[in-house]
């Protein structure tokens, strides 16, 4: 049959590219092997013939596809299996000869689909995500100071080292972009005086952050809104946004932190958070990982490369003057929440249904190799209103580490 002559054909092409220690059986019992070994350490099981053709072109998107439509099965453990997809997914040459990358993709970005691809990926349910967050919720990069923290530590360490380099000070106003569960705003609040708002396209995490400013006293202190960035109005002496301008639009990041510019005091100071792209076309994770989230985990999302983000804010108005490169930080912080999520497998599946399981267990395990292996990074970058003096500049980084103000003349 055609079907087995291009199976025979890709496995010999594997095992001379790649030779990997991975076996492939067919539900009719044949089976093939990609690589020379005594014992495969990953099983891929193809349940139906439906699944060749996603095989037979094994691209990250394509093999995510069959796995999450339960189309194959896969036995061995998960960094063998994500180490085995990308080892398989190299396979694939383009007509140029080169390894198959994502072409730079532009989506409308509406406050209709923002809210749309926002609430598909964070209101599936709090309790599912409870499963394999720290206790605080924080679904973004931690800071490992030392190393050797443990995750709900490194969270708050990277809340207080976000609102140590924005220099945060009592009876200041914070506006949090993105601002999700609410942790960072009810710690600028908790631990550094501050008046907060909190800003959310999710309902989950609107209903959830406001039960927790409530629960710590804080209401008289805390806003939390079901709001777009673009709708907020007013001036803040600070700005924070963690994990939100990656669904902004590569097109519209100028445009973003303009706003962003236009809601910050004259002298406020204003960090960005977010994962950025290697490739400096700007076309996402390689070998068909960016359209693999884009369908299935963070819709309409756009990474742009670190080059561009900071050409966008001095367009939008703003000065970079701190860029933090924190890429080994969510390396272990993907880890963490990978082995949290294999072990509460079973409660996860009792609030997703089998293909949103497999969505969130491949894509947390397939991001920390992404980011170990320079597919993406993410950058903290803190900036403020261009054209200010000098001298209002910090002379060196130690304000953020020994907590010293970087204000004075």
């Amino acid at each position: 049959m055609l079907w087995q002559k291009k199976l025979a054909r890709w496995s010999d092409v594997v095992r001379e590219r790649a030779n990997l220690p991975v076996r492939l059986t067919l539900w009719d019992g044949q089976s093939y092997d990609f690589g020379t070994f005594s014992g495969p350490s990953v099983t891929l099981h193809v349940k139906t013939p439906a699944a060749l053709p996603l095989m037979l072109h094994p691209t990250l998107d394509n093999l995510g596809e069959a796995y999450v439509k339960s189309k194959i099965d896969i036995e061995g453990k998960l960094s063998d299996v994500i180490d085995i997809a990308y080892g398989l997914a190299r396979t694939s040459i383009d007509k140029h000869g080169g390894a198959l990358r994502n072409m730079a993709r532009h989506f409308a970005h509406t406050r209709s689909s923002d809210r749309k691809s926002v609430q598909y990926h964070y209101d599936v349910s709090n309790e599912f995500y409870r499963l394999w967050l720290d206790p605080n919720m924080v679904y973004s990069c931690a800071y490992f100071e030392n190393g050797d923290e443990d995750l709900a530590t490194a969270q708050l360490k990277k809340i207080d080292h976000i609102l140590t380099k924005i220099e945060l000070k009592p009876g200041q106003t914070l506006l949090d972009i993105g601002c999700g569960w609410g942790a960072l705003a009810i710690r600028a609040a908790q631990k550094f005086g501050a008046r907060c708002v909190g800003v959310t396209l999710s309902r989950n995490q609107l209903e959830l952050a406001t039960e927790r400013v409530k629960a710590a006293g804080l209401q008289d202190r805390i806003e939390i809104r079901l709001q777009d960035y673009r709708d907020v109005t007013g001036r803040f002496d600070r700005i924070t946004s963690v994990g939100m301008f990656e669904h902004v639009g590569r097109r519209n990041l100028p445009a973003y932190f303009r706003r962003v510019q236009e809601l910050l005091a004259d002298d406020g100071v204003v960090m960005n958070h977010g994962i950025t792209s290697s490739d400096p076309a700007g076309g996402g994770m390689s070998y068909g990982g960016g359209d693999f989230i884009d369908r299935y985990v963070f819709p309409n999302g756009e990474l742009p490369h670190i080059s561009l983000a900071l050409q966008a804010m001095q367009q939008g108005g703003l000065e970079a003057f701190d860029v933090e490169n924190l890429r080994r930080h969510y390396v272990r912080t993907l880890r963490c929440w990978s082995d949290a999520y294999e072990a509460n497998s079973e409660k996860a599946r009792a609030f997703v249904d089998e293909e949103k399981f497999r969505i969130w267990r491949i894509y947390l395990a397939g991001c920390a190799y992404a980011f170990e292996n320079d597919d993406v990074a993410i950058y903290q970058v803190v900036g403020r209103k261009a054209g200010r003096p000098a001298n209002t500049l910090p002379w060196s980084r130690r304000y953020i580490y020994d907590g010293t103000s970087f204000g004075s003349p």
